[in-house]
This record gives structure tokens, sequence and C-alpha cells, in this order.
């Protein structure tokens, strides 16, 4: 599971980085938590948009109560992907989208003392994890990323990894056929990624700032 990760440049840096138009601010803070805001990089009438969207799909468990928040699923697993709850918008070209960031965190350590362990990519100081997004009635658009099984390198750390698109996937991972996108969903080379293991804890006290706007 990813459920942290940095997306560092201002807005219109980013859009500048992908060659997307970015329109006016937006409320997002530096790091990106489920069910908050992040900024995806998606296709709308043949041009590149940077849009503001919550990280996660809503989901209503069973047995949760009507007027219970619901679960964001900001993970989508690559053996899922052909399931019904995925399929539309992973066959569908148009709700495949680019989430730029700088890095993501693992938690690494025994419970309560958990810290975290930041992934890099070394080659992209900003980089592309492969991702889906769908409109919803409770939080309006919304999106999840990709995950894969994790290199052998990684695998003390977590047993999956976002699937990070190299910079010439991203015209193919926003238009190709689902034959082909599914070709996308692969490792990224551990000799690539730069892994930064912290004293931060993992569960920090929520500041009264709020997000940032960028």
């Amino acid at each position: 599971m990813c459920n942290l990760y940095t997306n560092k440049p201002m807005a219109q840096e980013t859009a500048d980085l992908f060659g997307a138009t970015a329109d006016r601010g937006y409320n997002v803070a530096d790091e990106v938590y489920p069910g908050y805001p992040g900024i995806v990089v998606r296709e709308q009438d043949g041009a590149r948009v940077l849009q503001s969207m919550t990280w996660g799909f809503p989901v209503r468990l069973k047995g949760m109560k009507p007027t219970s928040k619901p679960k964001p699923v900001n993970n989508a697993r690559d053996d899922k992907l052909l399931t019904p709850f995925w399929k539309h918008w992973f066959t569908t070209p148009a709700h495949r989208c680019l989430i730029p960031f700088t890095a993501f965190a693992e938690a690494e350590g025994p419970k309560g003392k958990m810290t975290r362990t930041w992934i890099s990519v070394e080659d992209q100081p900003v980089a592309v994890w492969a991702g889906l997004w769908r409109p919803t009635d409770e939080w309006g658009d919304c999106y999840t990323g990709v995950m894969v099984d994790a290199t052998e390198e990684l695998f003390d750390i977590h047993d999956r990894m976002p699937v990070i698109l190299r910079p010439d996937e991203h015209d193919a991972w926003l238009n190709c056929p689902a034959e082909d996108a599914i070709a996308l969903v692969r490792k990224y080379p551990s000799s690539r990624l730069v892994v930064d293991r912290t004293a931060e804890p993992w569960f920090k006290r929520k500041t009264a700032d709020g997000p940032t706007l960028i």
C-alpha cells in the first residue's frame, strides 16, 4: 500500500513539466494522504489538463451506516484491474491519469514506533505514478494509483510498489488500448530508486494550517 506521497512543485510548474493547462490555483498540500486532494494530469479533448481531485475512490463497506463517510480506496492492485470494480476505468483511456510525485512513503518499524521511509526516483525529480480517475457523487472527481509487486530489493520495506512510468510512456498510458496499457504495469528498477530511511514518525500531529494553496 502507498498511503502517503509528496508533490513539491507548484501547480503551474507541474503543469509546465507535463505540457498541461492549469488555469487556477489548487488547495493541495505538499504531503498527500488518502481522502485528501492531490493533483493529476489527464487528457481532455486531445489536450492535457492539470486537475485537483480527491485521492481515493469512495467505497461503503458492508455494515457501514448510511451516514458514515466512505472509505477512500487509493490503490488499485495490478491483478485486480480487470475485475468489475476497476475494469471500466482501466480499459477506458480517458479515465487513466498521471500522478506527479517527488517521493512516496512506506512505514517501517514496530507498531507504535513506525517511521517514514521515503522512496524517490533517481533520474526523475518529479516522477509519474500510473493512475485512474472517475467522477463520484460523494467527492467529485477522484483518483487512485496502480500498484504492482515490489522488486526483491524493496520487499523488506513493503511487498508492493507504485507503477512508475518512464517519461516516454506517459502518452501511451493516457491513450493506448487496455492490452497495451497492461504491459506498462510493471516494476520499476530498484537500481533507479533512492531509499531514504528517516526518524520521522509515521503518524504526525495534524496542524491547524490545513492544505496549502499552490
